[in-house]
């Protein structure tokens, strides 16, 4: 998921650290913890006391910021600035310089003396590396002076000594050429990959990755502290000097990020577990600049440094499709579009449009007024849910992906013999994921814009044939479909509208009185949503439906869906419809 580290060659002048910390952010509230005290030694070396309050690993509290950012003071501030470069922090850290072929063993023993950081690996490759893997074992060989010359034959001419390996393609093409013209005839191998070129894809997202190598972070090395005793000539010229290569560093080599409370120490102050580790074999240790940038930090983070203090973070959202739902509290609305635009940031390439709920939903349709405060402003997305693809338009119908888990709860309840009544459909997220299971179902609701993406999603998941939508009231659906239910019993009710829906029972009242009872008369299962903020929300729920039905004598199962509101519960109460409620004669009850 992230690019690899990106390090410089070291350059012949070095970069002087500023002694003080310059302020990250414009909100006062927002202290960097980091004492930094001079340390007079030959090499004039800085080092870094940290604040025991701070946390461990990378933070906003710590670092230091590049010398080249000018920061923005709070007094120019009407309202908070907002600049991806104040999110640049510098780390002063140290690493050790091994050859590549011991890097991983190594990480493995000093795993709790390295970086550890999240998002960034411990070994850091050096750039401008070019010894290829392959070439590195010419120069590794102890095995003899002729060693690598038999390699070398053998990598060219395919033999050596008389023992000789298949040659490469482009070889063996030059050999066939010569001896056919006096043998007349070879045997070609895998003639036709010698003749036909390789395919080159015309895909490019290599190209594009590499372009962001250096988007996260970046790891420079500022200056030698300390190397191998053993060898006291100069290290310096490591990176891209090929002489001294082939004289000390046999190959490739590597850099172990070591842990932050090690920067500005030499290898005598060192953990012995690390001297223990590297005894015997060629080091060095080097002090490097971690730079993280902007997009380093995660959402939490950067409004935490943003919002003053004291205000919550917000940190719970809806993902519909493209779209990021915020339902944002009063005293984040000043700063709705810096919340907005990080929210965006830090969840781009997939959404590509923030709104905010600005009312709560009083009307017939279940609509949301939604305002837009980042990306574009389309409102039109497409959403994947239980391998069904559904449109949908925020601005004039109803979705909840929060419900996701509630619909696959109820679809597991159904079987494949029921028929199904969706009063409240919407754009049918349960009609059309019950259609792929049960024998039938009828879908309604009242929002006619709803209907017509009911009548889209059932066609684009080529379910049309076991949907048949209608576009009514609800109380008129019920006594549509349960008066013209000759041919497909309805078995299963389901009435997802939790702010009215117990209002609508009543038309379950005498929904059978013209029919004659009998034992083949199939009675539905009704599950109704609701909400309640009483005490004992399953009790209120229970005697609301009750004197809906005007019935006391049944069984009424119970579940809790979610929590809505502090104190405000969304239930599901699942019932056997009552004889007596569907046989029951509305004019004796007046």
């Amino acid at each position: 998921m992230f690019t690899k580290f990106m390090l410089r060659p070291p350059c012949s002048v070095s970069i002087p650290l500023s002694p003080s910390l310059t302020p990250f952010f414009s909100n006062p509230c927002t202290a960097i913890s980091i004492r930094r005290s001079a340390v007079v030694s030959a090499a004039a070396s800085l080092s870094v006391t940290l604040d025991e309050t701070l946390p461990y690993g990378p933070s906003l509290s710590k670092g230091y910021q590049p010398p080249s950012i000018e920061t923005k003071s709070p007094q120019q501030d009407t309202e908070i600035f907002f600049d991806e470069t104040r999110f640049i922090r510098v780390f002063d850290i140290s690493a050790i310089r091994v050859s590549a072929d011991r890097c991983y063993a190594l990480e493995s023993q000093l795993r709790g003396h390295l970086l550890n950081w999240p998002r960034i690996r411990n070994i850091a490759r050096v750039p401008g590396d070019e010894i290829d893997a392959e070439l590195q074992k010419y120069f590794n060989s102890n095995d003899g002076e002729h060693e690598p010359l038999q390699f070398l034959n053998r990598r060219i001419y395919g033999k050596a000594e008389g023992d000789g390996e298949p040659l490469s393609p482009v070889l063996y093409r030059d050999k066939l050429a010569k001896t056919f013209n006096s043998r007349g005839f070879e045997k070609f191998r895998n003639l036709a990959k010698l003749s036909r070129p390789k395919r080159t894809t015309k895909k490019e997202p290599s190209r594009i990755r590499e372009n962001k190598s250096n988007e996260y972070y970046l790891l420079e090395e500022v200056v030698n502290i300390h190397h191998d005793p053993e060898n006291a000539h100069d290290l310096s010229g490591l990176l891209g000097d090929d002489e001294y290569r082939l004289g000390k560093w046999k190959g490739s080599t590597r850099l172990l990020l070591l842990d932050e409370t090690h920067a500005y120490k030499l290898f005598d102050e060192m953990p012995e577990a690390i001297k223990a580790c590297l005894t015997g074999s060629p080091f060095e240790l080097v002090r490097c600049k971690l730079t993280l940038f902007y997009s380093y930090w995660q959402l939490n983070e950067i409004l935490e440094a943003l919002l003053p203090k004291g205000i919550i973070v917000p940190s719970s959202f809806e993902t519909v499709g493209h779209i990021i739902h915020l339902n944002l509290r009063e005293e984040h609305l000043p700063y709705k579009n810096v919340i907005a635009k990080v929210v965006l940031d830090k969840n781009k390439p997939k959404i590509q449009t923030v709104v905010n709920k600005i009312d709560a939903i009083d009307n017939e349709f279940r609509t949301m007024a939604l305002e837009v405060l980042a990306g574009n402003h389309s409102l039109v997305t497409r959403v994947v849910e239980n391998g069904l693809h559904f449109h949908v338009d925020l601005a004039t119908v109803y979705w909840s992906s929060k419900l996701a888990t509630e619909r696959q709860r109820l679809l597991n309840s159904f079987t494949r013999s029921d028929v199904v009544c969706d009063v409240f459909a919407g754009v049918g997220p349960l009609s059309i994921s019950a259609a792929k299971k049960v024998k039938y179902v009828y879908a309604n609701d009242l929002n006619p814009h709803a209907v017509d993406y009911l009548e889209r999603n059932s066609v684009l998941n080529k379910l049309e044939r076991k949907i048949e939508v209608f576009n009514m009231d609800g109380r008129r659906f019920i006594d549509v479909i349960f008066k013209s239910q000759s041919s497909r019993p309805i078995t299963q009710v389901v009435m997802n509208l939790p702010k009215d829906a117990a209002q609508y029972l009543d038309a379950f009242k005498g929904i059978f009185r013209d029919m004659e009872m009998n034992k083949e008369l199939i009675l539905p299962m009704i599950h109704v949503y609701g909400f309640s903020k009483a005490v004992d929300p399953e009790f209120d729920f229970h005697e609301r439906i009750r004197i809906a039905l005007s019935e006391v004598a049944f069984e009424v199962k119970m579940h809790k869906v979610r929590l809505v509101a502090p104190g405000k519960w969304m239930l599901c109460a699942s019932f056997a419809l009552p004889e007596r409620v569907a046989f029951a004669d509305p004019i004796s009850e007046m």
